[in-house]
């Protein structure tokens, strides 16, 4: 079991976490929910014991082991990726290498032998046979092929590296499992595989996500971060989202109520106090409203910002038509003799494990790059907006927010670029910050505010949700679902896919299956899931 007692932290005169105390029990996954900068990583860094909390002490039952996902995605370079989901469990690992130091020296000795014979035995309890095995169908399943598995961690891409730590972590059946943003940078498949290894995970999951759909599926509670405080709720997301909701409105009806008994009181002793046969009643009523308090209902520390997509004008019955488009990148096909047309209202997902084709083709067609052959016909009439995956470009300028934003917006006025950013959580000095400091999640709100200023009624946007909070995210989700123009997107978020896409396109290397349903439809359907097997099947070979 992992509890904390009396744990708290702070940065300056900034409280973190005030006199926390927590059980995890085993058997439970707690999914760690709160504000951008609220504390998330923080505290699970302090439970891993990589902070040391002001005060208060982090308690593990005695011989218990703790996994924790690795963030470092450079920490391991220089060992094959087997190895590297190995030493995920530290113990088995050292071991392991210390027993082949020793079979390996010139000299061995009867006291080497004594002392590789123990190892053996250590090795043995530890499962130490199977861990290559284990290590290796972890592997297979998070989408890391078999040749990968004896190279050095340093020839994977960024991607599959983030694959490799998550295995590492999952690996040896740990007692306590910590995962700070384990969906991040995984495909729709690696996330349902992850899904289902949790679900089935008998012992104690502590993690940080910002997608609903996976707390959702995961979480047998939710551990609320707000003002300093941790509040473990009992069931999902979901279930915390509504009963949040609900104790929050029972809270303002009974003060409205206490309010109103307090003015009808109030009005009472005004009218008779000086009323010699009601004065007892009056004094009596007096003390009944000395009595009266209405409770302070502290607001939460969440915010949402208001996301709202209006384009200025219909487009026609022509939106874009891809034509047998194709395109190589450092000698590798990522798009071949790609066709398809784009509807006037469709929502489209893309979706599947091949980032960089769906990349590409965003590039494509915002006239970022040339295909090798093929073409992109636009309608006349469609204006378009683009939220790419690096943002970076975009603010490498120092102008403060204001000043950024006025560049794409037709109205000059500073009150009215103000309001704007204000509706983006950027109100008062914040809207003074500079554009080269902001946090990953501010720069995605204010592309997010320069498309909304565009007008455009086509809008392509590569994995908008990265660096956003849960209350962000949920508000560009309903943004999309009433906007009335037509959008392309790829997302990792089920439940973002799900609410807003009509059509669903998985582009694959043997070929692109485009189907108009729903994304559960989608990962439903037989014709689909056979053909997507079959696919899987020819790129695992």
């Amino acid at each position: 079991m992992l509890s904390t007692s009396n744990i708290s932290l702070r940065y300056g005169k900034r409280v973190l976490f005030e006199e926390v105390n927590i059980k995890f029990t085993p058997g439970n996954c707690y999914g760690i929910i709160g504000a951008n900068g609220a504390g998330k990583s923080t505290f699970l860094k302090i439970l891993a014991n990589e902070i040391d909390p002001a005060s208060g002490d982090v308690i593990i039952t005695p011989g218990q082991r703790l996994a924790v996902l690795k963030q470092n995605q450079f920490e391991f370079d220089e060992i094959e990726v087997l190895k590297t989901v190995i030493a995920g469990h530290k113990k088995l690992f050292q071991i392991m290498e210390e027993k082949d130091a020793l079979y390996l020296k010139p000299d061995f000795s009867d006291e080497d032998g004594i002392q590789a014979s123990v190892l053996e035995g250590e090795f043995a309890e530890l499962n130490g046979w199977e861990a290559e095995a284990e290590a290796s169908s972890l592997l297979v399943a998070l989408g890391i092929k078999n040749d990968l598995h004896n190279k050095k961690m340093a020839e994977l891409t960024g991607n599959e590296k983030v694959k490799v730590l998550l295995a590492q972590a999952l690996f040896g059946n740990p007692d306590i499992l910590l995962l700070d943003e384990p969906t991040n940078h995984l495909d729709i498949h690696s996330i349902n595989w992850l899904e289902e290894f949790l679900i089935n995970f008998k012992n104690t999951v502590i993690v940080v996500s910002h997608d609903r759909h996976f707390l959702n599926n995961v979480c047998t509670h939710i551990a609320d971060i707000d003002y300093g405080k941790i509040t473990i709720f009992t069931g999902n997301y979901d279930f915390w989202l509504e009963s949040s909701q609900l104790a929050s409105q029972q809270a303002k009806d009974a003060n409205k109520k206490t309010e109103l008994k307090m003015k009808e009181l109030q009005e009472f002793i005004a009218r008779f106090s000086a009323n010699a046969s009601k004065s007892k009643q009056a004094t009596s009523r007096k003390k009944l409203l000395e009595k009266l308090t209405i409770d302070e209902i502290k607001p939460s520390s969440r915010k949402m910002p208001y996301i709202n997509f209006k384009p200025e004008r219909l487009p026609g019955d022509n939106v874009v038509e891809i034509k047998n488009i194709s395109k190589s990148l450092d000698g590798e096909d990522v798009l071949h003799d790609l066709s398809f047309k784009v509807d006037r209202g469709d929502k489209i997902a893309f979706v599947g494990s091949h980032d960089h084709s769906k990349t590409t083709l965003f590039k494509i067609l915002m006239e970022e790059i040339k295909p090798d052959a093929g073409e992109c016909e636009w309608g006349v009439t469609t204006v378009q907006s683009y939220f790419p995956k690096e943002n970076s470009s975009y603010f490498n300028v120092d102008l403060n927010l204001i000043d950024w934003l006025r560049q794409y917006s037709k109205e000059k006025d500073e009150t009215f670029i103000r309001g704007f950013l204000g509706r983006m959580l950027f109100s008062g000095d914040e809207s003074l910050k500079k554009a080269n400091v902001l946090s990953g999640g501010e720069k995605v709100r204010c592309m997010i505010a320069r498309m909304m200023l565009s007008g455009a009624n086509f809008l392509i946007l590569d994995e908008p949700t990265n660096h956003l909070d849960l209350e962000a995210i949920t508000a560009l989700n309903n943004g999309l679902i009433n906007f009335t123009g037509t959008v392309l997107f790829v997302s990792h978020d089920h439940q973002f896919i799900q609410t807003i896409a009509n059509r669903i396109i998985e582009i694959t290397p043997n070929g692109m299956v485009d189907k108009k349903m729903t994304f559960d439809e989608y990962m439903d359907d037989p014709a689909v899931q056979k053909l997507r097997d079959t696919l899987h099947e020819i790129e695992m070979v």
